[in-house]
């Protein structure tokens, strides 16, 4: 992940173009940064009196958890399941929306699975070609 813009150069541009009467496009050019970064920051001087750079990562927390996490421990002791089956249910039944993956995160940290049982013996091992066709 790149890092942000110094405060100093921050500085420059949003000065350029508030006190010198520069243009975004002018204050650009003159610090070698693009346009559209130029204008972002002396707009966001301008909405809030700031031209810090925002929160870069953080913790984004899981939608899967509390009341959910519950519910979805038990759905999953009761009855066979698919993940593609327990993404449609957690939308119609909780009102929750989220992807595949998110429901496959939670269910393998929560060692639960569900595994088909066969109905028919392990078949033998047994030639699948012809012994004199050619390879490839």
């Amino acid at each position: 992940m790149a890092k942000p813009y110094s405060m100093d150069l921050r500085a420059r541009v949003v000065a350029a173009v508030t006190q010198e009467g520069m243009s975004r496009n002018q204050a650009a050019r003159r610090f070698g940064v693009a346009v559209s970064t130029a204008i972002r920051w002396v707009d966001r001087f301008e909405e809030t009196g700031s031209f810090a750079p925002g929160q870069m990562g953080g913790h984004k927390p899981k939608k899967i958890s509390d009341g959910h996490a519950e519910w979805l421990r038990q759905r999953c002791a009761e009855e066979a399941f698919t993940l593609r089956g327990l993404v449609k249910e957690l939308a119609a039944e909780r009102d929750l929306n989220v992807d595949y993956r998110s429901v496959w995160e939670f269910v393998h940290a929560q060692n639960l699975s569900f595994k088909k049982r066969r109905c028919s013996p392990v078949s033998r091992i047994a030639q699948t070609s012809l012994a004199d066709a050619n390879n490839g």
